[in-house]
């Protein structure tokens, strides 16, 4: 069987879905019910995150949530290697530096004074983090394709998805 674990983790949520609202339908499960009124702060959360979520589609938001997922294993997987090496506070100060916002991180001379380190020692650091952390997402990746060749595709896709 050839294909993507995360096409068929996408068919199997959309079958799901589907026999589920086709359940909740059905008149003698109580698909005529009439729905109970939320009150006035719920409806109001609720139409604020349907006005930001109008554009998304059912597909869009699985894929990114996928990839949130793959990059939070990636991450978990990275914190325990340097909790494992003794170096989870050095972890815990240099992830800001992996993500999108990392160009608002705090400044390596700022940290530096903090850890009591040298503010190179800390770009070397960063970089030796996001190197590994790149590698381990690979790793996660590799886990979820049939070929290993499709991996850097996969990546591809994966960032799409996460800058929609």
């Amino acid at each position: 069987m050839k294909g993507r674990f995360r096409s068929f983790l996408l068919g199997t949520l959309k079958h799901f879905l589907g026999h589920a609202r086709d359940h909740d339908r059905a008149q003698k499960r109580g698909g005529g019910a009439l729905p109970v009124q939320l009150d006035e702060a719920a409806l109001s959360e609720v139409e604020t995150h349907a006005v930001s979520c109008q554009n998304w589609s059912a597909d869009g938001v699985f894929e990114r949530e996928w990839a949130a997922s793959l990059l939070r294993q990636a991450l978990a997987r990275l914190a325990q290697e340097y909790t494992v090496a003794g170096k989870g506070a050095l972890f815990e100060a240099l992830k800001v530096h992996l993500g999108a916002g990392a160009a608002a991180a705090v400044p390596y001379e700022e940290m530096a004074k903090r850890l009591g380190r040298v503010a190179t020692t800390l770009r070397s650091d960063v970089a030796r983090l996001r190197t590994r952390y790149r590698a381990i997402l690979r790793e996660e990746v590799s886990g979820t394709v049939v070929d290993p060749r499709d991996v850097d595709g996969e990546l591809r896709h994966l960032r799409e998805a996460m800058a929609a």
